[in-house]
């Protein structure tokens, strides 16, 4: 439908989404986040790694203003931006934002709440809601401060610094850097690396990264236990096991062939 905000691509392995508002900048609005709760829902059911983006030239230029200044105490209340951010980053499995232009406001907490961010040289990242008369209040006042320090978090909340893609690299709020046309093929690269792992290890280590420290080892313990059980973590040990014999098999025949020892 014409009037769709969002781009979804469902593959076998992964999710990948693309926001799609060119004429407003990819300005979040209800319709947007409605979308968004549809795809929440897709991969909570159907876990698969999700990628975020919203083309080669904007990220999200920020929410819907023109809807902002309508919105109340009720609106508030009811966490409309804030209430799909946050189920984005409890995702089951690892998320990655793919950045390149302005993610401003709405649009950068939507790349907070994701795992990971890859951003083109373009990159600006800010929260300018405080000129705006409101508070960054879909994860930034929290989020932020977790992701990069407390220090540099006010100078964006509550000086109005915006960081560059340089900036954002060194302070880790993004992990990789590329050009353009490599934007999508490195996020999707990030995926790759990590589906390598087990899917039941990786959720779960994603969900004991989101424990509170009160609820460690105990969560820790729990999950390992479950881990122990499965046919998966036996399968990747005896390969692991495998490997390790062939190699020290194939040093021996080194050895035993007149190729260089310990002893030489």
């Amino acid at each position: 439908m014409s009037d769709e905000r969002l781009t979804v691509e469902t593959l076998d392995d992964r999710v990948v989404i693309t926001l799609d508002r060119p004429a407003t900048r990819n300005a979040i609005d209800a319709e947007m986040v409605a979308e968004l709760h549809a795809v929440c829902d897709q991969v909570e059911k159907n876990p698969k790694p999700l990628l975020v983006t919203g083309g080669a030239e904007i990220f999200a230029g920020g929410a819907d203003i023109g809807q902002l200044r309508e919105r109340r105490n009720v609106d508030a209340l009811a966490g409309v931006n804030s209430g799909v951010f946050d189920r984005i980053a409890a995702l089951p499995m690892p998320t990655v934002a793919a950045v390149a232009g302005f993610a401003l406001g709405g649009g950068a907490e939507l790349a907070y709440a994701c795992d990971f961010r890859i951003g083109t040289p373009s990159v600006r990242l800010g929260n300018p809601e405080a000129g705006l008369g409101i508070l960054a209040a879909a994860g930034a006042s929290w989020r932020l401060t977790e992701l990069v320090g407390e220090p540099l978090a006010k100078e964006i909340l509550l000086a109005g610094r915006t960081l560059n893609a340089s900036e954002a690299l060194d302070v880790r709020l993004l992990n990789e850097v590329v050009e353009p046309d490599d934007l999508l093929p490195t996020a999707n690269r990030w995926i790759d690396r990590m589906l390598q792992n087990a899917p039941l290890a990786l959720r779960m280590t994603k969900l004991a990264l989101r424990m509170p420290r009160s609820a460690h080892p105990a969560f820790d313990n729990v999950a390992q236990a479950v881990l122990f059980e499965t046919d998966e973590k036996h399968r990747r040990m005896t390969a692991f096991l495998d490997r390790k014999s062939s190699e020290a098999l194939g040093s021996l025949l080194v050895v035993s062939d007149g190729g260089p020892s310990d002893s030489q």
